[in-house]
């Protein structure tokens, strides 16, 4: 009777394990990364969400722990302005990681505010505990580590349990130094690649220059005047029928609306949720480096890649840097399909003649051809990342349990 009730509690707690929800604190740092965020949060309905991030995750279930605008900083000057907040963000991040004890910690992008955190949950006595209990550091975004700055592969091992990579290339830049790596297909190739065009139709004559300036306060600041000066040109030497569109993002989109009132040429501002049907109908996009130029590409639209920085960041960046291009497409194909300005060249005159080349229908033509070329290199067959990154966590979880 006794051994009876013994196995009975313990097919009791077996079954309450299975049935546990896996708790995941999950921290964006970025737009590019809340959307995916939001994607995973939506692949697994069997899990409990809490961490940081923006309206994509927030519309998702996430009720976030403070703004995500905090976290959405690049550059050497502009880190150390903003160390303050950041700090305070980070030991406010370590404390409701210990108080919430996760099954896992993920973290999406923002790579030096994750292994700011994650050094803190190592080092601390509550932390060291939950590690012991089974805790594990998930981390989606291999850094290009084969573009510039190798060394962070390394960085990467001591910190996290498991990489979430893009491209299969990238694998060995960290296996090498033990760390659990896996490629899971760019998550924006999946749906955008083959996207049918909007049932909406352009009007007759109205071509859409799109412009997007980025994510960060530090970049829309140094790009909207270029924007500004690119529009205005283009309407004074003649060039009729162009509509210009700015998709904004919840971290600058105030600012943004502030600027263009100044604007001779007043473009049209809308959500960043619109941003698919936007970019589907553009006839040339000019854009900040980043994510937004892998979106287009898939999408197989014409763009100008333009990018500013402080200046020591710039050349400090100029310094260690291995790789002839920023634009993902260009690095991928290794050719420059998409013209770029960086630094000193981001200005509207060499952009305002790139417009001009991508007038030219054998140009618009030749470039398009090229991106259908990338196609192949942004999925994988065997599945969406967001489904692979969930498989992969519930693995993880039950593995350890």
């Amino acid at each position: 009777m006794i051994l009876l009730k013994i196995v009975q509690n313990a097919e009791l707690v077996h079954l309450k394990m299975r049935n546990k929800k896996i708790k995941i604190f999950i921290i964006a740092g970025e737009v590019s990364g809340d959307v995916l965020g939001a994607r995973i949060i939506r692949e697994m309905p069997d899990a409990e969400f809490i961490g940081i991030g923006g309206e994509n995750m927030i519309a998702a279930g996430l009720n976030s722990l403070f703004p995500m605008s905090d976290l959405a900083v690049m550059g050497v000057i502009e880190v150390l302005a903003h160390a303050r907040t950041l700090t305070r963000r980070i030991n406010q991040t370590v404390n409701a990681i210990i108080s919430a004890r996760p099954d896992i910690v993920l973290t999406i992008d923002a790579p030096g505010f994750a292994r700011s955190v994650i050094k803190q949950i190592r080092h601390v006595p509550a932390g060291e505990k939950l590690i012991r209990n089974g805790l594990k550091f998930h981390h989606v975004v291999a850094p290009q580590v084969w573009a510039w700055r190798a060394g962070r592969a390394k960085k990467y091992a001591k910190t996290f349990d498991k990489l979430y990579a893009f491209f299969d290339f990238e694998i060995p830049y960290f296996t090498r130094y033990g760390l659990d790596t896996v490629a899971v297909g760019h998550p924006i190739a999946d749906g955008l690649i083959n996207r049918p065009a909007p049932r909406k139709k352009q009007q007759c004559g109205e071509k859409i220059i799109t412009l997007v300036p980025g994510s960060r306060m530090s970049e829309v600041k140094r790009l909207m005047p270029i924007f500004r000066n690119v529009a205005e040109q283009l309407a004074a030497n003649g060039y009729v029928g162009y509509k210009f569109v700015i998709p904004t993002v919840e971290t600058t989109a105030e600012y943004v609306q502030e600027h263009v009132k100044h604007w001779r040429v007043r473009p049209d501002l809308v959500s960043s949720s619109q941003r698919y049907d936007i970019y589907a109908n553009t006839y040339i996009a000019i854009v900040a480096s980043g994510t937004v130029s892998a979106e287009l590409a898939m999408l197989h639209i014409p763009a100008i890649v333009i990018y500013k920085m402080n200046p020591i960041t710039t050349w400090l960046v100029r310094q260690v840097i291995r790789v002839n291009w920023v634009s993902l497409v260009n690095i991928l194909l290794n050719r420059g399909v998409y013209p770029e300005f960086l630094g000193t060249n981001a200005t509207a005159e060499n952009v305002l003649n790139a417009v001009q080349q991508l007038t030219i229908p054998s140009v618009r033509e030749k470039m398009i051809n090229e991106l259908h070329m990338a196609d192949d290199l942004w999925r994988r067959p065997d599945g969406a990342p967001c489904t692979l990154i969930a498989e992969s966590i519930r693995n993880t979880v039950n593995k350890y349990e």
